[in-house]
C-alpha cells in the first residue's frame, strides 16, 4: 500500500471564540427561555393566582366598596373603565418581576455563572429573558381577562384588537426589559425593591389606571404626557372602550422607540459584563 494514501491533513483548529453552532443558538436559547417559564409555572399559585385575586380585590374595592357603580368615566360605566386599566397594570408589574427576580436571585446565589458560560449571545440572552418576561405579564392578563369575563357587570370586549395585541406586548416587553437592567444593576433585593417602590409603582399609578387623566392637577397631566407607563395603560384601554386620553400614534411611536432603547441597553450590559462578571 501506498503511504501517501495514508496522508490526511487534519482540519484547520477554528480561532478562539469562533462560534460553531450557527448564527444562532437555538437549543441554547429555548433552553433559557424554558427555564424562565417553568421557573414562575412551577409556583404559579404565587405568580399567576396571587395577582389576579389582589387585582380582583382592587375591583371590588373601587365598584362596590367604594360605591362606584353609578359613575361613568370616559363616558362607559366603571366597571368596564377600570378592567382594562387593572389588567394592563397587573401585566406591567409582573413582566417586570420575572427577568428582576431569577437575575438577582442568580447574582445573589453566584449562580450566573451558569447562565454567562453556556455559548449564548448577548442577544439570545436578551431575547430568552424578554420572553420569559413577556409570557407571565400575558398569563397574568389572561386571567384577569377570564375573571373580569365572569364578573357580572363588566364588559371587556375588545374593540380595537390591534391596540389590544400591540399595547399588551409592547408593555410587557418594556417592562421586561426594564427589569433586566434593574436585576443587573442591583446589587441586592433591597435595590430592586427601591426602584419597584419609588418608580414603578408610582409611575403606574399615576397614569390613569383607576381614573381618566383629567382628574389629576395641571402639572401632573402634563407630566403624564413624559410618562411612558400613561401611555401603555391608555392605548391598552382604548382597545376595550374606544377612548384615549393619548394620541395614539405619539403612544406608539414612543413605546417603540424606548423598546428598542431598552433593547440595546440590555444587549450592551450582557455584551460587556456589566455588574454581571466578577
Amino acid at each position: 500500500m501506498n503511504s501517501k494514501s495514508m496522508d490526511f491533513e487534519p482540519a484547520p483548529i477554528p480561532e478562539p471564540g469562533y462560534r460553531r453552532i450557527g448564527r444562532v443558538n437555538w437549543i441554547g436559547l429555548w433552553t433559557l427561555t424554558f427555564k424562565e417559564i417553568h421557573r414562575f409555572i412551577k409556583v404559579w399559585t404565587q405568580t399567576i393566582a396571587a395577582p389576579t385575586i389582589t387585582t380582583c380585590l382592587f375591583m371590588a374595592i373601587f365598584v362596590w366598596a367604594l360605591g362606584g357603580t353609578g359613575r361613568t368615566p370616559a363616558g362607559v360605566a366603571l366597571s368596564d373603565f377600570l378592567a382594562p386599566g387593572l389588567m394592563i397594570m397587573a401585566v406591567l408589574q409582573n413582566a417586570y418581576q420575572n427577568p428582576t427576580s431569577s437575575i438577582l436571585i442568580a447574582k445573589v446565589s453566584g449562580s450566573i455563572v451558569d447562565v454567562l458560560m453556556p455559548p449564548l449571545s448577548a442577544g439570545e440572552l436578551t431575547l430568552g429573558y424578554v420572553i420569559g418576561g413577556v409570557v407571565r405579564g400575558v398569563s397574568v392578563g389572561a386571567a384577569l381577562w377570564v375573571a373580569f369575563w365572569l364578573w357580572p357587570d363588566v364588559a371587556i370586549k375588545p374593540i380595537h384588537w390591534w391596540a389590544v395585541i400591540y399595547y399588551l406586548i409592547a408593555a410587557a416587553t418594556f417592562m421586561s426589559l426594564f427589569g433586566i437592567l434593574t436585576a443587573v444593576w442591583a446589587e441586592k433585593f433591597d435595590h430592586a425593591a427601591a426602584i419597584n417602590n419609588f418608580v414603578v409603582a408610582p409611575l403606574t399609578l399615576l397614569s390613569g389606571t383607576f381614573y381618566t387623566i383629567d382628574r389629576l392637577p395641571e402639572v401632573l397631566q402634563s407630566g403624564a404626557a413624559y410618562n411612558p407607563f400613561f401611555y401603555l395603560i391608555d392605548g391598552f384601554r382604548y382597545g376595550f372602550i374606544g377612548r384615549a386620553d393619548s394620541d395614539l400614534m405619539i403612544g406608539v411611536i414612543l413605546t417603540m422607540a424606548l423598546n428598542v432603547v431598552l433593547w440595546l441597553a440590555a444587549y450592551h450590559v450582557f455584551k460587556t459584563g456589566y455588574r454581571l462578571k466578577p
